[in-house]
């Protein structure tokens, strides 16, 4: 347990915060009595009306077992705002499944749920005027989405990470979603019974948590605890423990201190506290969906965060986690010798971590780590040595050429190998491209360009697990390449490359390309290459039109007409 200094109610009054007080008290000489009238109705008490109100917001749902649980979590972080002197006030927000809408037309609202997110809390937290937030989230766009708002009302606040899963287990060995997926693909190939695929399914998701490797959850839990948003080891926790549930009453105390010492969000997300979260995520080999999120969060703070930022700081940070999917081990089994602050304490012995960013616990990351040892027990191989990486620079490989003008993202660990050519098998959608590996179209040399999945085009940017999933069930993955103007999965493994910008949609260079085209993916040189003729190109692109979007009314059709480009991370309210 962290310990924070309970408030007392001579104190309780908001110190140097930019909003104004919250709206069942005095508000500009007016006195609020018809607000203080509808929260007692709510359950509030005469003494209530002294103290700070802190909304807690949950991602809470039943929609996915990542945010099942997450409505005990914020009554755990209620108790901890009334410990600390103030008054909780809960509500949710929304949540999507990214597992169950995968590979189907629902997964065009995965990363626009990220935009609902952040609006509804925003919106929530405006109107009720609260004086600080405890916000909770596990799924992919949760996370992201939370953090925006936060960046945005700028109140004192922390996020928690409802932690990770545990791992599936059939006979012996540890399995989870990613497992499902690829047992698909062996299962419509022919290699496994009907059995075997429900054998696997009945088993790989065995309570509430998220999805157990270093996919997208873990990844941006560990990536906000780096750059000081959530308390210490809040990344590395299961999800059913009763770290969790402290992790949750100390972010309640937490908010009230923050409160307390005058700190805002803004104080917190800096430039060099998003290069923390960069280096964390290299480090342990996470989602190319931190991209796009940093990116997002960045541009919701006022940070200028650029995509070269995350090459810049990959060439001098090793890959150091053996964790899924390009590794052998789960979350779990990172949380259980120790979680990420051993390895934060290695960072920053070795210079890679800024020590002075201000983090929620109202100290530096640096005070934070002094009492951290920079080693794990016994001889664990999920965290290697700095001197023995996995790989020497970042896998979050930035790319840029003639398919790429403003940028690519591949995750390149080298496992895959580190270039890439071969003859394009062109597909305007997740769907015909899914069609064409199950119907054995996907030949060894093969590059596989699945286009018009953009943020405008889909519109909302799918992930593309099931393809790559589809193309590892065939085992092919070492012989067949992926490129699309969509995003991966946390979970996706092989040599693939997403957020390509311009994107088809816009008349993007990938919009021009034809089957049998030859395509090179090269990591080394960070370049993603066309080999047709610039007459050529300009000759197709005379004839090319944009085709018509595929919403007109609705959430899907006011994302497509707001959104900006996966380069500047696919945010909705840029530049108004």
């Amino acid at each position: 347990m962290i310990a924070f200094p309970i408030m007392s109610k001579s104190k309780s009054k908001q110190n140097g915060s930019a909003h104004r007080e919250h709206s069942s008290k005095v508000v500009d000489g007016v006195d609020r009595a018809h607000s203080r009238a509808m929260l007692y109705a709510t359950g509030f008490k005469r003494e209530d009306f002294k103290k700070n109100q802190i909304g807690v917001v949950s991602n809470w749902g039943m929609v996915t077992p990542c945010n099942i649980h997450l409505d005990i979590l914020a009554k755990e972080a209620a108790k901890g705002v009334a410990a600390a002197g103030g008054k909780a006030v809960e509500f949710n927000t929304i949540t999507i499944s990214d597992g169950i809408s995968m590979g189907t037309e629902g997964m065009k609202y995965s990363l626009v749920s990220r935009e609902v997110i952040a609006d509804s809390i925003e919106t929530v937290a405006g109107c009720e005027g609260f004086d600080g937030l405890v916000t909770i989230g596990a799924c992919d766009k949760n996370m992201p989405g939370c953090l925006m708002a936060i960046a945005r009302l700028n109140r004192p606040s922390v996020f928690v990470y409802g932690g990770t899963i545990l791992p599936g287990c059939l006979n012996g060995e540890d399995i989870d979603i990613v497992s499902v997926l690829e047992a698909e693909a062996q299962y419509n190939n022919g290699t496994i019974s009907r059995k075997r695929l429900q054998d696997i399914e009945e088993k790989a998701i065995p309570g509430a948590g998220a999805c157990g490797g270093m996919y997208t959850a873990n990844t941006m839990g560990s990536a906000v605890e780096a750059m000081g948003m959530s308390l210490p080891n809040s990344s590395a926790q299961a999800a059913i423990s009763d770290a969790k549930k402290m992790d949750c009453f100390d972010a309640g105390a937490a908010v009230l201190h923050l409160i307390k010492k005058g700190i805002r969000p803004r104080d917190i997300m800096t430039k060099e506290a998003f290069e923390n979260a960069i280096t964390l995520v290299t480090a342990l080999g996470g989602s190319t969906n931190a991209v796009l999120h940093l990116l997002a969060m960045a541009d919701a703070v006022g940070v200028k965060l650029k995509i070269d930022d995350f090459t810049r700081v990959g060439k001098r940070v090793p890959v150091l986690a053996d964790l899924k999917p390009s590794g052998k081990y789960e979350m779990i089994h990172l949380v259980k010798i120790g979680g990420t602050l051993p390895l934060m304490k290695i960072l920053l012995e070795e210079g890679l971590l800024h020590g002075d960013c201000l983090t929620v616990t109202g100290k530096t990351l640096k005070q934070n780590l002094a009492k951290v040892k920079p080693v794990y027990p016994g001889k664990q191989d999920i965290i290697r040595p700095l001197d023995n990486p996995i790989k020497k620079d970042g896998h979050l490989v930035i790319l840029y050429g003639n398919l790429a003008p403003e940028g690519a993202v591949g995750k390149i660990t080298g496992k895959e190998g580190e270039s890439f050519t071969g003859k394009a098998k062109v597909y305007d959608s997740e769907e015909k491209a899914i069609a064409a590996i199950n119907g054995g179209k996907i030949k060894k040399g093969h590059v596989i360009v699945i286009r018009m999945e953009g943020p405008k085009g889909g519109p909302g940017m799918r992930e593309m697990l099931q393809p790559t999933s589809a193309v590892m069930g065939m085992g092919l993955s070492k012989d067949v390449a992926l490129i699309t103007d969509g995003r991966f999965s946390g979970g996706t493994h092989g040599f693939v490359v997403g957020h390509i910008t311009p994107e088809a949609f816009d008349g993007g260079p990938l919009a021009l390309v034809k089957d049998g085209d030859e395509i090179t993916i090269d990591a080394r040189k960070r370049k993603l290459e066309l080999h047709v003729s610039d007459a050529e190109l300009k000759r197709r692109k005379k004839a090319w039109k944009q085709p018509k979007p595929r919403y007109r009314r609705g959430v899907l059709a006011k994302y497509a007409a707001q959104v900006n480009t996966a380069s500047q991370g696919a945010v909705t309210d840029a530049g108004l």
